[in-house]
C-alpha cells in the first residue's frame, strides 16, 4: 500500500496497550499499524517518543460572549492554535444561546466564527438558556446536523433555566439521543452568600471562593442527577470541583445511572489561597465553581485514578486581566462583577501528563482515555480518539522526557497571563497532526486558518448502563396509562 506518511520507531499508546509499532497514513486516515512499515512519501522518526491519539478538548469557551456581554479573548484561530500547541487535534467549544435568540441564529453565528479560522477540527456544544416551546422545536434539527450535546446552567440568573426547564431539555435530549451537560451549583445558596458578604463589605477576590460553598455544588449535582433519573436521560456533570460531588458521581455510576463527568486541571493545580494574592492579582484565579484546597485536590486525583471522571478538560475561559475581560466593571470591582474563568487550553495535557503520568498517579493508558478516547466515545466523535485503521490520522507525538518551565509565550493564545506560570513540566507534545496534516511541529505552527472541519457527531452511547425507570411510570403503565417521560 502507498502511504502519504509513515510514523516509525515510536511507542504507540492505546487505552489498554503500549507497544512498538509504525503507523501508516493515507488520505487523512490511519491505514495501517504494524511492527514495521516501509515506504511513505514522508517518514517521521518517532524513536524514543510516544505516539498518542491527538487530544480532544471537550470543554472550552472560544469566541463566546458571556451572559453579561464579555467576549472571550480567543477567537477560533488563536484558540485552536493554542489547543494544537497543547497536543490537541480537535476541540468542541460552546455555542451559546442567550435570552431571546433562536437556535438557528446561534448556529449561524458560530459557523461564521469557526469555519474561516480554526486550524483543527471542531464541533459545538449548544448552550440553552431560554428553552421556550419554539426553541425546543428547533432542537431536533440541530441533532440531525450532528450537534448532539448541549449545556444548561443551574446558576447565574441570566442562564439558569430552573428544574422545570431542565426536565424539558432532558426529555427532548433523551428522545433524540443527545447528551445534556450541566453546570451544577445551587443558585440560591450562592446568591444568599453573596448578599451576606456584600453586607459585611467583603468584596475582595478572595471572598469569591468562599461565596460558592462546596455544598452548593454537591446539592446541585444530586438534584441534576435526580432530574435526569426521573426521565432516564443521559447527563454529563462538567467541572466537578469537590470530593462530595465526585462521590455522588461515583455512587450513581455504580448504581447504573446514565452519567458522565469531568474535572479540570485548575482544581488539581491551584487552591483558594491563590485568590488572596496582592492587590487584584487574585482576580485572575476567579472561576466557578471556585478553587478549593489541597485535601480536595488529593481526593480528586483518587477519583481520576479510579475512573470516576471520563475526562480532565480545561474549561478554557480566556478573559484578559484588563478592561476587556476580568475588569470590564472597573479595576476595583467587587468579586461578583469580575469575569469568571481562567485560560488553560494549551496546558491541559502537559499538566496532566506531568502531574499524572510522570509522577505515577495515572498510567499512559489512563492519560489516553482522559485526554482523547473517552471524549471521542462520549461525545460521538466516532472517527477520532484511537490509533487504529480507519480512524482519522489525529496523532500527537510526545517526548516524555522533555522538561519545560511554563511561560505565557508558550500558550500561543490571546491572553495576558497563564495561571500555570513557572510550573515545571515533564513531557511535551512535539508534533500534532489533524487528519494527516501536520499542525504543529517542534514549536512551529504548520496549520493554517480554515484547515479545520466541522465534525458531525453521533448520538450519545450509554452502552450497558441500565439507567433508571421511575416506579411511578411503571405503576401508571399498569393502570393502562403509558406516560412517556
Amino acid at each position: 500500500m502507498q502511504y502519504d506518511t509513515v510514523i516509525h520507531g515510536g511507542t504507540v499508546v492505546t487505552p489498554y496497550e503500549t507497544f512498538r509499532a509504525d503507523v501508516g497514513i493515507a488520505e487523512g486516515r490511519i491505514a495501517a499499524v504494524a511492527e514495521r512499515l516501509n515506504g511513505g512519501e514522508r517518514r517521521i522518526d518517532a524513536g524514543g517518543r510516544l505516539v498518542l491519539p491527538g487530544g480532544i478538548e471537550a470543554h472550552c469557551h472560544i469566541a463566546q460572549e458571556s451572559s453579561s456581554g464579555v467576549m472571550t479573548a480567543d477567537d477560533y484561530y488563536s484558540g485552536s492554535v493554542s489547543a494544537a500547541f497543547g497536543g490537541n487535534s480537535c476541540f468542541v467549544p460552546f455555542a451559546a444561546q442567550h435570552r431571546g435568540q433562536s437556535i438557528a441564529d446561534v448556529i449561524a453565528t458560530y459557523d461564521g466564527r469557526a469555519a474561516p479560522k480554526s486550524v483543527i477540527d471542531y464541533s459545538y456544544h449548544l448552550i440553552i438558556s431560554d428553552p421556550t416551546p419554539a426553541v425546543l422545536e428547533e432542537l431536533p434539527g440541530v441533532f440531525q446536523r450532528g450537534i448532539t450535546s448541549f449545556k444548561v446552567f443551574m446558576t447565574y440568573d441570566l442562564m439558569n433555566i430552573g428544574d422545570g426547564g431542565m426536565l424539558d431539555i432532558l426529555t427532548v435530549a433523551k428522545t433524540h439521543g443527545a447528551l445534556t451537560m450541566v453546570h451544577a451549583e445551587n443558585n440560591e445558596m450562592v446568591k444568599w452568600m453573596n448578599r451576606r458578604f456584600a453586607a459585611a463589605g467583603l468584596t475582595a477576590p478572595k471572598y469569591h471562593a468562599l461565596s460558592r460553598p462546596e455544598l452548593a455544588e454537591e446539592e446541585a449535582i444530586n438534584r441534576a442527577v435526580s432530574l435526569a433519573k426521573l426521565v432516564d436521560a443521559a447527563l454529563f456533570i462538567v467541572h466537578v470541583s469537590t470530593r462530595g460531588g465526585a462521590e455522588i458521581v461515583r455512587r450513581e455510576k455504580l448504581a447504573g445511572t446514565k452519567l458522565f463527568a469531568e474535572t479540570c486541571p485548575q482544581y488539581l493545580a491551584l487552591t483558594r489561597s491563590d485568590l488572596d494574592r496582592p492587590g487584584m492579582e487574585g482576580a485572575k484565579y476567579i472561576c466557578s465553581p471556585p478553587l478549593r484546597d489541597q485535601e480536595t485536590q488529593e481526593g480528586l486525583w483518587q477519583h481520576i485514578r479510579s475512573g470516576t471522571f471520563e475526562s480532565v478538560s480545561s474549561d478554557h475561559a480566556p478573559y484578559r486581566a484588563d478592561a476587556s475581560g476580568k475588569f470590564l466593571n472597573g479595576m476595583d470591582a467587587p468579586y461578583p462583577k469580575i469575569a469568571n474563568g481562567m485560560p488553560g487550553i494549551a496546558m491541559r495535557l502537559p499538566y496532566l501528563f506531568s502531574e499524572g503520568v510522570a509522577k505515577g498517579r495515572i498510567t499512559l493508558g489512563d492519560f489516553v482515555k482522559l485526554s482523547s478516547s473517552n471524549a471521542a466515545h462520549v461525545f460521538g466523535l466516532d472517527r477520532k480518539g484511537a490509533i487504529a485503521p480507519g480512524f482519522d490520522a489525529d496523532i500527537a507525538i510526545w517526548n516524555p522526557e522533555e522538561t519545560r518551565k511554563v511561560t505565557l509565550d508558550m500558550q500561543h493564545d490571546n491572553m495576558d497571563y497563564t495561571p500555570f506560570e513557572g510550573n515545571e513540566i515533564t513531557g511535551w507534545p512535539e508534533l500534532v497532526m489533524n487528519r494527516g496534516r501536520i499542525v504543529v511541529e517542534k514549536g512551529t505552527l504548520k496549520g493554517q486558518a480554515g484547515d479545520g472541519r466541522f465534525m458531525a457527531r453521533k448520538p450519545v452511547d450509554t452502552g450497558a448502563m441500565p439507567g433508571h425507570r421511575a416506579v411511578e411510570f411503571k405503576i401508571a403503565a399498569e393502570f393502562g396509562q403509558e406516560i412517556a417521560p
